[in-house]
């Protein structure tokens, strides 16, 4: 029987038990390849990350998997990583190899103790979503306040803006018909004003009904709304997402640059610790 140990934590937020859970096996050279889908789906988090020696210039390589899929690149678990494996060095940035690039998370400390991270993202690309009618008839809404599109970063969302920030809390979306599209989407629906945002993610068939933050998407959503005028270039939103899921997130973002040339993406937010544990198989 092999021991393989790995932390919880909850990122986006500075209080167990909110925000979104990621486990990091610390560890992972010596899990069988075989293993990792399996240990992502028992471990049952939105993502879980199998931390490997670094084969590039990062200080670490880092795998990700939702409990179905193995992804390139996510929020939630290159911050939350960041904070663990940061802990007890005294690094002000750690850079984290993933499967869509070297991501550098700069870290904040008050009293030794890490509170604040800023990843800075891959760029995404961006095109129009194919389908909009048919998944704004899912989603259970008449329209979009912005362009229907898509971004990709390593990780592929979809954006519908609606009219309020109520609307967003009251959708009920048809998760069977919405589990029928892409396994490689997550659906944003978002609403807000000034630098005040509210979001849900949904992505059913990806295994995750609806994540309770989404730190890959907070970036794309800064840039979506800076390209079509409802905030400034350079100017830093809060995003709130969870609530409905009972684990209430705080996400920040913004977008260095101009619609014609974006220079940086960056996202942060806070993580806690709130487990250790090994796992026997």
């Amino acid at each position: 029987m092999s021991r393989f140990r790995y932390v919880i934590a909850d990122v986006f937020t500075d209080t167990p038990l909110q925000g979104n859970q990621v486990a990091v096996f610390t560890d992972a050279r010596e899990i069988p390849e075989e293993k990792l889908q399996p240990i992502a789906k028992e471990m049952n988090f939105s993502e879980t990350v199998f931390v490997y020696k670094p084969e590039g210039d990062g200080h670490a390589r880092i795998r990700i998997f939702t409990p179905t899929i193995e992804m390139p690149f996510a929020g939630h678990p290159t911050l939350g990583t960041a904070f663990i494996l940061s802990a007890p060095l005294s690094l002000e940035e750690i850079k984290l190899e993933t499967g869509a690039g070297l991501v550098p998370v700069r870290l904040e400390r008050e009293d030794g103790r890490i509170v604040f991270g800023r990843m800075e993202q891959p760029l995404p690309t961006i095109e129009a979503f194919d389908g909009e009618d048919r998944l704004l008839d899912i989603l259970g809404v008449g329209q979009a306040e912005l362009p229907v599109e898509l971004y990709d970063n390593g990780v592929r969302h979809v954006y519908v803006c609606l009219g309020s920030p109520d609307e967003v809390a009251s959708l009920r979306p048809d998760m069977a018909r919405l589990a029928l599209e892409s396994v490689a989407l997550g659906f944003n629906c978002f609403a807000g004003s000034g630098t005040q945002w509210k979001n849900r993610m949904f992505a059913p068939a990806g295994g995750v009904a609806e994540d309770p933050a989404t730190g890959s998407a907070a970036g794309p959503l800064a840039l979506h709304l800076a390209r079509h005028g409802r905030i400034a270039f350079g100017e830093e939103i809060e995003i709130s997402q969870g609530v409905e899921v009972g684990r209430p997130s705080k996400l920040y973002a913004r977008v260095d640059g101009s619609a014609d040339e974006v220079e940086r993406v960056e996202v942060g937010g806070s993580a806690v610790t709130v487990a250790h544990g090994e796992l026997r198989i």
